[in-house]
């Protein structure tokens, strides 16, 4: 694993000019795709969630409710549990999407990497690598939504507010690249996840 706790946030990138394109599977049938894209359905959820966070975020830009009114506001969402069981405003949506990485890092890559011959090594991994940066940026909005709850000031929503940005659009542009390179495999390989 890389030490990227150092790495200023606007560092924290995927070089997407550098992801290798996965091998195509040849054998693979139009069910063994659609097998495969539950990959997506998977993604999607997670990415609706990260949206109720983001609403969230907006309205205190737009002014709607100042800063110091967060908590009030996300009491009122389905969040409420992020708040009370985990502490802060990423909690359970940044945990399980950190437990579907662990999956996937542990199981999901090696097994594909292993039924296809070493094929998608490259590929696999880029993705891990790309799951190490999504990890330190969990981490980053983790701190900073603890420190907006702590002193809910214009400067701590500010650097809350950057961070999740990052960390949606690394983790939209990772699950992009990961669908579209591995959801063949997957399904063919694995038959599904």
């Amino acid at each position: 694993m890389n030490d990227l706790s150092n790495l200023p946030l606007d560092n924290l990138s995927l070089n997407e000019a550098a992801r290798p394109k996965a091998p195509s599977v040849p054998e693979a049938t139009e069910l063994h795709r659609q097998q495969g894209l539950q990959l997506a359905a998977i993604h999607n959820h997670y990415l609706n969630e990260m949206a109720q966070i983001g609403a969230v975020l907006a309205r205190i830009e737009a002014k709607d409710a100042p800063p110091e009114h967060l908590k009030r506001i996300v009491l009122s969402l389905d969040m409420t549990e992020n708040l009370r069981g985990f502490g802060s405003l990423c909690g359970r949506e940044c945990r399980v999407l950190k437990f579907h990485h662990d999956i996937e890092s542990a199981d999901v890559f090696p097994r594909v990497e292993a039924a296809g011959g070493g094929r998608f090594r490259e590929v696999v991994a880029k993705l891990k690598a790309e799951h190490e940066v999504v990890h330190e940026l969990i981490i980053r909005l983790n701190r900073a939504a603890d420190a907006l709850t702590d002193d809910p000031s214009e400067a701590n929503f500010a650097h809350a507010a950057a961070a999740f940005r990052k960390l949606e659009e690394v983790v939209r542009s990772h699950f992009g690249y990961e669908e579209t390179e591995l959801a063949e495999a997957i399904g063919y390989y694995l038959g599904s996840i």
